[in-house]
């Protein structure tokens, strides 16, 4: 019995299957979902031959010590917004021995948001070593701070099969 959503937990188990098969690995590197991403695949049995490490990166100084996010990206961007996904994606990779990895930074909320960055903004990217890279912005919406992460979950596991499964 999963303590995930049913969606999510047949999300997980099948890339834990698929990335098994495969010989993958992966990482994630995770702001607003605060390792659920990693939680999520590591409820499977057998995961432990598909997840090498999870980063839990909630500060800016987390994100820049231990994914290599740069001030610059930061100052410029913030935190919530493509090029910090992207950086951290990258990191998360590059400080592993995965394959592929995934990011998600974002406002889950109750606060936190404005009119340019509102509550629900997440920003998400997967890469694959080959170089593939993945983004995507999602607007879920102020429905909840549990509801965003765990939406913010399946995207990224989403994402991963998506990229598994591109030639």
């Amino acid at each position: 019995m999963s303590v995930f959503p049913a969606e999510t937990a047949l999300l997980a188990q099948k890339i834990v299957t698929d990335f098994t098969q495969r010989g993958h690995m992966l990482s994630t590197a995770e702001s607003c979902t605060g390792g659920l991403i990693a939680g999520a695949l590591t409820d499977i049995s057998g995961s432990s031959a598909v997840v090498d490490r999870g980063f839990v990166t909630y500060t800016n100084d987390a994100k820049m010590e231990m994914l290599g996010v740069t001030a610059a990206t930061l100052d410029a961007y913030g935190a919530v917004s493509r090029q910090t996904a992207l950086q951290m994606a990258h990191g998360a990779l590059f400080r592993s021995k995965a394959e592929f990895s995934v990011a998600v930074t974002g406002i889950a909320g109750p606060g936190g948001g404005t009119s340019e960055k509102p509550v629900g903004l997440v920003h998400l990217a997967a890469q694959r070593r080959s170089g593939r890279i993945i983004h995507r912005q999602m607007l879920y919406g102020d429905i909840g701070r549990d509801n965003v992460r765990l939406a913010t979950v399946r995207t990224a596991l989403e994402m991963l099969l998506e990229l598994s499964q591109a030639v």
